[in-house]
């Protein structure tokens, strides 16, 4: 839908069906199906988690890593941006999941995933955006100076953050004209960066994409730990794929500024996965058919993506790409203070923070955007970067432990409320699907395959030498439920249901006067 398409019918559609959610049309609907597509697809960015991340593909066995993991790994997120978007098009309002699991379930799964989720996409945050220092000091940090110390890195991602929610304070249309961009200028990095690594490699040798090669331990650059079991490095080389292919749920959480929401926004979510998928393993590829020798590149380690470039690119070429690939990974970051943010105000929306609710849920009049929650979603990221940057553990930074907890949060943030969905589909409390829908019995198979690859990922994620992510999570678990238990089961009402819904009447009309909003 261009634009100038979107006609007064539509918003009053769109605005009818978020009052009968009780919520009011206090932020921006100005962002096109292409917009809510593209803020996916920058959260995603294959050229953030798919360039920083790209030894894990290799660190265990070899080619196949990226000509056959890279596919499974993304089948996997496929079917949690299948499951999500059947849900998505039914109930489409900001902070989308947590919202979700209390319709669809009840307060307490609302609650534990808008908590599983809030966590998930502060620290994703922290670790894109921590990516992205360490990229930029491998590539133009030398011209300042720049080397990666934990000071450095601390001030860098401090610094970009800012202006990250800087722009996502000035309003959303600022926010989608960047993400727009970085939609094309993904596509557009991505082509050159194939087309170079396929023309400059000393020679390609296609049978690399299936070859398994055991790359475990020192002969990986200690990736991942020394081990026989091909099966467990090849689920190991799956954190890849997974963990870039995450963040669609940003489509979800910007449903209340997306023009005909109930269908742009699955549509968003389903594309920005399956372009992102398909676009991302013919870079990995190219990449793994580029290097001139994968035992010498794998014994790299962590810096084999740069020590390909280097071997193979002209020093002019290779600048500019990487170039597209660091203004990618900061509109990566930017997009990301988008999701946060929006889920943090409809959480805030709903009381669910135990302090600071209404000043989290306000929104400004000028810019129709929820600035205290994007400024604490920021300062929450850079105190957690310090933290992370700060404190070992054995010889090991949290940091390392942390993002791979991330991982485990987001995607149990996103299967809690498929697991409500699954059961109430066909109830009362989900009695008819969304204009955008799979039959019934597409979408209970893929929910339930959904549910498996919950089970794969949590799996991968605790698996050695990520042992200590087990405890990490359910800590958090057990002291969720602890608050729930003691605190938050008296307080917490969760969204507006029923007669609630009915007597928010006044109040939404008061919102909507407030920030300018026409009815």
């Amino acid at each position: 839908m261009a634009i100038d398409d979107y006609t007064d019918k539509e918003r009053r559609e769109d605005i009818k069906v978020l009052h009968g959610m009780g919520y009011a049309q206090e932020l921006s609907r100005s962002m096109s199906k292409f917009s809510n597509f593209a803020i996916s697809f920058s959260i995603i960015c294959i050229l953030s988690g798919g360039i920083n991340s790209f030894p894990q593909a290799l660190g265990g066995v070899g080619g196949a890593g990226a000509g056959i993991g890279w596919i499974v790994g993304c089948l996997v997120s496929a079917m949690f941006a299948l499951a999500m978007a059947q849900i998505a098009s039914a109930f489409p309002t900001a902070g989308g999941l947590y919202h979700w699991a209390s319709i669809l379930g009840n307060r307490f799964w609302g609650w534990l995933t808008a908590w599983l989720n809030l966590l998930g996409l502060i620290t994703v945050l922290g670790a894109i955006n921590i990516g992205t220092a360490y990229f930029f000091a491998g590539t133009f940090g030398g011209m300042f100076g720049f080397t990666g110390t934990d000071i450095q890195v601390v001030t860098f991602v401090a610094v970009i953050t800012a202006v990250q929610a800087l722009f996502n304070h000035l309003g959303i249309k600022v926010t989608t004209m960047l993400t727009d961009v970085s939609g094309y200028l993904i596509f557009l990095t991505t082509a050159v960066l194939v087309l170079a690594c396929l023309y400059f490699a000393p020679a390609i040798d296609i049978s690399r994409l299936w070859t398994f090669t055991n790359f475990s331990g020192d002969a990986g650059g200690g990736v991942f730990p020394q081990s026989d079991n091909m099966g467990y490095l090849f689920l190991l080389c799956l954190l890849l794929p997974v963990y870039t292919i995450t963040g669609y749920d940003a489509s979800a959480h910007t449903s209340e500024e997306t023009k005909n929401a109930a269908q742009s926004v699955p549509r968003g979510i389903v594309s920005a996965v399956f372009w992102s998928s398909l676009v991302g393993w013919i870079m990995i590829c190219a990449i793994t058919l580029a290097i001139p020798d994968l035992a010498t590149a794998a014994s790299q380690g962590w810096g084999m993506f740069f020590a390909t470039m280097d071997a193979i690119l002209p020093v002019g070429l290779k600048m500019a790409i990487y170039l597209g690939i660091l203004i990618a990974q900061f509109l990566c970051g930017l997009a990301t203070v988008t999701s946060a943010s929006r889920m943090l105000f409809a959480f805030a929306r709903d009381d669910g923070m135990p302090v600071g609710s209404k000043a989290l849920s306000s929104v400004s009049p000028k810019y129709r955007t929820p600035v205290t929650a994007i400024w604490t979603s920021t300062v929450l990221c850079i105190l957690y970067v310090v933290l992370a940057m700060s404190i070992k553990v054995g010889g090991t930074s949290i940091y390392v432990i942390v993002v791979n907890s991330t991982l485990v949060f987001l995607f149990l943030s996103f299967t809690v409320p498929l697991v409500a969905g699954l059961f109430a589909y066909g109830t009362a409390k989900w009695p008819t699907p969304g204009p955008w829908a799979m039959s019934a019995g597409v979408y209970k198979l893929v929910t339930l395959l959904a549910i498996i690859g919950m089970g794969v990922i949590l799996f991968i994620a605790v698996a050695p030498p990520n042992e200590r992510v087990f405890w990490v999570v359910a800590g958090f678990i057990v002291l969720a439920l602890i608050l729930w238990v003691t605190v938050e089961n008296r307080r917490f009402e969760g969204p507006p249901i029923g007669d609630r819904i009915a007597k928010r009447k006044a109040a939404i009309a008061a919102a909507e006067a407030a920030v300018g909003e026409k009815g």
